[in-house]
């Protein structure tokens, strides 16, 4: 009955290891490490959210606004940085920082003749053309921003395979915007450029139609010197901080494609349009001269953004928007079933069940070991239920009965052997505690308990053997605990651990109470210092035994506890929060 109870046990671990390899998340990268603990072990119905990672990035691309005047593309530039964090697996929000400058150059003419003439002039008075009073609006502006965004993606939302190479993705922001618009106004005379048709060969013609724009630009390149001299106008009536400023709100919209190069790095492809309540990002308000555009002028950055995750991946994951949210789930249900059915058949009746058992058919009596294998404890290639000497002398060669040949040692001749050995140990621990290479086995406990645990009873054993075996020799049994409670409950919870360990060596093996001397550090002596997992907290929750040494002593029970060890306060009154000094 016991051997199929541990089989069982057996069975269990199995099942748990086999669940533990699955991919389920380490409870130390989730910031509810007990919730997640609970989940695996089926009590809670949900795991805990990951710890993820921020998202550095660095973009770089094309900027050009789309105005009243012909945009030079290629022309323009933009940069800047961004940061992110996902706050759930399909949204994360972005900083973004934008700098970056756009030009342009309108290959149909303006005129400043006709009935509308005075709507140049209120615009750009004094900046006549003269002559013909042709001109062509020909500008540069460096525009900035700093907004936030939030960012929306599914790419990972997998049923298929664990993680994902791609994503894609969509942002909408607000962002508080500056601009500064420049023109090419005048020439190196500081004067216009006057007779741009009449004084450059230009044909009527060639402003028929928008065919032959490139033609065009290219005579206005040759005429026009280059220089940005003159301070687009301001729109009259929106919102900025300041009358003085030209910084205003700003919406921003994009779309992007992503791809994963690295746990670390990913690449991003994403477009990008900026909108405001604004008609002189290009410093020009007309569509032609007689007519005013009905669209505000609108900024668009094609760009490539360099992502980097940050942090060390001991302790923090990908950001969410690269890990399948369906992992956990997907990965609990695969644990389900690779998990054996179990079966207690134990055909041949050795106490191993038949789903464990590498040898099905062990004759009946013969001992096997937790495998299901008969047992040659010599390993002298008989068997122990067919060995007549089960445990012969290493270095010989047996018999068809497992006898030894030429070995004259028998049985008790071993024990002697064994005897002088340990009276050799005895006498060179007596008195000076050091035994050289004696070891003496530690016992741990439940949290916040006493008593022993069945499990520790082989090492109380090995103890009590030491004792009789050398029965001058003294044992110290000290008490230790973790670092959790205060420190006055933890000093008599270590005594208590360590009385509860003398009195099962006195009332079972009967050793004299005068060869154990009680010690006790509470938290004060821990194997970790630094405990944060449970396994941790587990090793400090301990007894140990150690030969005593001059410096050993039977230490009274602490402060507020009888001589029994049985508390003379109540236990909630030496409970406390260390952190808060009591």
């Amino acid at each position: 009955m016991i051997r199929k109870l541990l089989n069982l046990i057996l069975f269990v671990s199995l099942s748990t290891f086999m669940y533990a390899q699955s991919g389920v998340l380490n409870d130390d990268l989730t910031i509810d490490p007990e919730q997640n603990k609970s989940w695996k072990m089926g009590k809670s119905s949900y795991s805990a959210k990951p710890k993820n990672a921020w998202e550095l990035g660095v973009h770089l691309g094309h900027f050009f606004i789309n105005g009243d005047v012909d945009n030079n593309i290629p022309g323009g530039f933009g940069l800047g940085l961004h940061l992110r964090k996902a706050i759930h697996y399909a949204f994360s929000i972005r900083g973004d920082l934008f700098f970056g400058r756009a030009s342009g150059l309108e290959p149909q003419p303006y005129s400043a003749r006709g009935d509308r003439a005075s709507l140049i002039e209120q615009v750009y008075n004094p900046l006549r053309t003269g002559g013909d009073g042709i001109w062509f609006p020909s500008y540069r502006t460096t525009q900035m921003y700093g907004g936030i965004q939030g960012v929306v993606n599914i790419g990972n939302l997998l049923f298929h395979k664990p993680n994902n190479k791609w994503n894609w993705y969509g942002t909408v922001g607000v962002a508080l915007s500056n601009h500064n618009t420049k023109l090419d106004l005048l020439n190196a005379n500081n004067s216009g450029y006057s007779g741009l048709i009449s004084g450059s060969g230009f044909t009527a013609a060639k402003f028929d139609t928008r065919a032959g724009r490139r033609e065009i630009k290219s005579d206005l390149r040759n005429i026009y010197d280059g220089t940005y001299e003159t301070d687009g106008p301001k729109k009259a009536g929106i919102f900025r901080l300041g009358d003085e400023t030209n910084i205003h709100p700003m919406f921003t919209a994009s779309m992007g494609v992503s791809r994963k190069l690295t746990k670390r790095v990913n690449l991003s492809l994403e477009h990008q349009v900026m909108a405001s309540d604004n008609d002189y990002l290009d410093g020009i308000r007309f569509y032609t001269t007689y007519a005013f555009t009905q669209d505000l002028d609108v900024g668009h950055y094609t760009n490539l953004r360099l992502g980097i995750n940050l942090g060390n991946f001991d302790k923090v994951t990908e950001p969410l928007y690269w890990l399948n949210p369906l992992d956990g789930a997907m990965s609990d249900i695969a644990a389900l079933k690779q998990r054996p059915v179990l079966d207690l058949t134990d055909s041949d009746g050795d106490g191993i069940i038949d789903m464990l058992d590498q040898q099905k058919d062990s004759p009946k009596g013969a001992r096997v070991d937790t495998r299901g294998v008969t047992l040659d404890s010599d390993a002298d290639g008989i068997a122990d239920y067919l060995d007549k000497e089960p445990f012969s002398p290493p270095g010989y060669k047996v018999d068809g009965n497992g006898v030894a040949i030429g070995a004259s040692l028998t049985e008790a001749d071993v024990n002697r052997l064994i005897d002088a050995k340990a009276s050799k140990w005895c006498a060179e621990c007596k008195g000076t505690g050091d035994c050289g290479r004696w070891f003496l086995p530690m016992i741990h406990y439940d949290l916040n308990s006493a008593r022993l645990k069945p499990e520790f009873y082989g090492q109380l054993h090995h103890v009590a053997t030491v004792l009789k075996m050398c029965p001058s020799t003294c044992v110290t049994v000290v008490g230790h605990t973790d670092v959790r409670s205060s420190n006055q409950f933890n000093q008599g919870l270590s005594y208590r651990r360590a009385q509860a360990a003398i009195d099962h060596l006195v009332a079972n093996y009967g050793i004299d109470r005068s060869r154990l001397k009680l010690m006790y550090d509470g938290e004060e002596s821990n194997l970790l210092k630094d405990s944060r997992m449970e396994n941790q907290h587990y090793m400090n929750r301990r007894v140990e035994f150690r030969v005593c040494n001059s410096a050993d002593l039977d230490m009274a029970a602490p402060e507020g506890m009888s001589e029994s060890g049985r508390g003379t306060r109540s236990r909630s009154s030496l409970r406390g929060d260390k952190n808060s000094g009591f």
